[in-house]
């Protein structure tokens, strides 16, 4: 890419700016008040812009008039001898003006010399003012690398992280999900259970019911039959003692027989009513595990759905 060309014009500008300014006008001056461009060419610029403002034209001389040339030829002769004594003078004049032109020589050189060193010191500014720009682009390039090496730090903990919790989600789930079909498969066994409970008990109860239903009427057969027998006795007490010995002894031992009836039949009853006891409280226990299994499955299927 080639450089940027700056105009005469716009240089010139730049200089008077800085001149107006107190500023020394140096190629490095220039070139931080425009914006860019060669220094060497930016003070060949100015420079001769300077010269040319100091520079008086020449005015065009006239020429003698033919009298006057005359007049001078006439006088040449005569003036040799003065010229030789001017010459004398000139050669003086001449020697103390090359003095002074050496003195003026060493006064620019001075002032160049002094200029160089403004310009360097120009330029070594500009130089600390760039290398404290790169210091602090290159403070500012560690810091945005630092911050992505820690980005990237944090990007790959939280992936790790996401990786370790995708891995117990899915532990737990499946965890969840065997512990739902054992639960299931527990609360359909405890529901058969209970089925096959209540049928016992159905069974067990119609059992008990038929049980009671037969002692019952065997109940009311033996009552009968110890009444008749009590009307008997009480009948064969009017009779003679010696004539109904036997028919009393015989009449005592069925009233016996059915007294042990009645004590069977009421223990038998007992034991029904036990066993049905045993059945519901069998059925109410079956119940509430049921009922437990279910609460937990309940529970259990809500994490499930709020994990997810």
């Amino acid at each position: 890419m080639r450089p940027v060309e700056f105009t005469p014009e716009q240089i010139i500008e730049a200089g008077q700016s800085l001149r107006d300014a107190g500023r020394n006008v140096t190629g490095f001056a220039l070139r931080q008040r425009i914006g860019g461009g060669n220094p060497n060419r930016l003070k060949q610029v100015w420079d001769e812009y300077v010269a040319s403002q100091s520079t008086v034209e020449a005015q065009p001389v006239a020429e003698l008039p033919v009298e006057v040339a005359e007049e001078v030829a006439a006088v040449t002769a005569a003036l040799t001898e003065r010229i030789a004594k001017l010459a004398a003078e000139l050669n003086d004049k001449a020697v103390k003006a090359a003095e002074r032109r050496v003195a003026e020589v060493v006064r620019a050189a001075g002032e160049q010399r002094e200029q160089a060193e403004r310009e360097l010191a120009d330029a070594a500014q500009t130089v600390d003012d760039l290398e404290a720009q790169l210091d602090a682009m290159k403070a500012h390039a560690n810091e945005l690398t630092q911050r992505v090496a820690d980005t990237q730090d944090e990007k790959q903990a939280l992936a790790v992280q996401l990786a370790q919790t995708r891995e117990r989600l899915a532990a737990t789930e499946q965890q969840a999900k065997a512990a739902a079909e054992q639960h299931t498969a527990e609360l359909t066994r405890g529901q058969e259970s209970v089925d096959r409970l209540r049928a016992e008990l159905e069974t067990v109860r119609a059992g008990a019911a038929e049980k009671i239903e037969v002692l019952r009427a065997e109940l009311s057969e033996s009552r009968a039959q110890a009444r008749a027998a009590e009307q008997t006795h009480t009948e064969q007490r009017r009779l003679a003692d010696e004539g109904h010995a036997a028919e009393r002894k015989r009449t005592a031992e069925e009233a016996q027989r059915q007294a042990e009836r009645f004590t069977q039949v009421q223990a038998e009853r007992d034991a029904a009513r036990k066993e049905a006891g045993q059945a519901r409280e069998e059925a109410s226990r079956q119940a509430g595990k049921l009922e437990a299994l279910a609460t937990q499955n309940a529970e259990l299927l809500a994490a499930l759905r709020a994990q997810k």
